[in-house]
């Protein structure tokens, strides 16, 4: 009996192997992803600010404005990635780009579509 107890202990060690493997794998993903996220939300919601402003500003300050602080970001947002548009008493900005996340072995590209549109109230 004191036999096969210890041949069942010995059996469980490549499970905790695994499971520590897994734990670590996913520990790198959050670690690396969860600040990208927050950045690009951070993005989102500095947009959301730029299309409420819109009535007093220009388009091309917003769009200025948008890639100033997306560079503040570290997001790799260009020119070609943002647009600001005008229509029939509304402001849309958009912006469209991709975020590439390294990890050992593999490159995780993160594609970012964020899209404002607001309103725009004479004052």
């Amino acid at each position: 009996m004191m036999r096969s107890l210890q041949t069942r202990y010995g059996q469980g060690k490549i499970g905790c192997v695994i499971w520590a493997l897994v734990l670590i794998v996913f520990l790198t993903a959050c670690w690396k992803i969860i600040p990208m996220k927050i950045k690009t939300a951070e993005l989102y919601d500095f947009m959301e600010e730029q299309a409420q402003r819109a009535t007093r500003t220009p388009s091309e300050a917003v769009k200025k404005n948008v890639l100033a602080r997306a560079k503040d970001l570290g997001l790799p947002v260009g020119p070609k990635d943002v647009t600001v548009e005008r229509r029939g008493g509304r402001v849309i900005i958009t912006a469209r780009y991709t975020v590439p996340i390294e990890f050992p072995g593999y490159t995780y590209v993160m594609e970012i579509d964020h899209v404002v549109d607001r309103p725009v109230f004479a004052v």
